[in-house]
């Protein structure tokens, strides 16, 4: 979910020297163990001895690659968006199917507890810490915005969206009651809500509304 390489961390595995995959795997187990604790004992709890003790390394390892509890927490929380943001939404010519494939996809990933945990620790963390707040947007919010841009500016160009529509504001439409009605608990997030939430968006969207 975004950039996967810490400050002065480790290249991947393949092709590398063992002392390279030690250290590879020791990235990963320090990473997987942030996940793990913040779900356990929440951020304000989560240490770097605590996270260096359950992946098995010593603590200077990780403040060789992190300068912070945060930062890990962070790269292995949106370790996959480059990937994310490189694919894109789908794009079948049907703009509100691909829409509810995506969200619905997301609604499942919101609700798995495994998710919820790290996401809901950044987010609380964000608000009283500026910095962290500036990269989670940066590296997890952003990503995540501009797909639905960038797939909004193709539907524009094929005349499923009005050509004077703000992507970038219709993009915010579709995503921020989502994620308020997760953040702040006022619903479920259900399929059903999921494509109402998509039809009534598209119904402004579309060329002569």
């Amino acid at each position: 979910m975004a950039n996967k390489t810490a400050p002065d961390s480790p290249p991947g595995s393949a092709g590398g020297t063992p002392t390279r995959r030690r250290s590879e795997r020791s990235r990963r187990a320090i990473l997987d163990a942030s996940l793990a604790l913040v779900g356990e004992v929440g951020y304000d709890k989560l240490t770097i001895e605590g996270i260096a003790s359950r992946a098995g390394v010593g603590k200077q390892t990780i403040y060789r690659w992190w300068p912070s509890k945060a930062a890990v927490l962070l790269d292995a929380f949106t370790a996959d968006v480059d990937e994310y943001s490189a694919q894109g939404l789908p794009d079948t010519g049907d703009l509100a199917a691909d829409l509810k494939l995506v969200l619905r996809a997301t609604a499942d990933e919101f609700n798995d507890p495994a998710f919820q945990a790290p996401y809901r620790a950044l987010a609380v963390a964000g608000a009283n810490d500026a910095e962290l707040s500036r990269a989670f947007v940066d590296r997890l919010l952003e990503p995540g915005i501009r797909v639905y841009v960038d797939r909004l500016r193709a539907a524009q160009e094929a005349g499923e969206v009005a050509a004077d529509v703000d992507t970038r504001v219709a993009a915010e439409m579709l995503l921020s009651p989502f994620s308020q009605r997760w953040l702040m608990r006022t619903g479920e997030l259900t399929y059903d809500y999921v494509d109402t939430l998509v039809d009534l968006v598209l119904r402004g969207l579309r060329p002569g509304s």
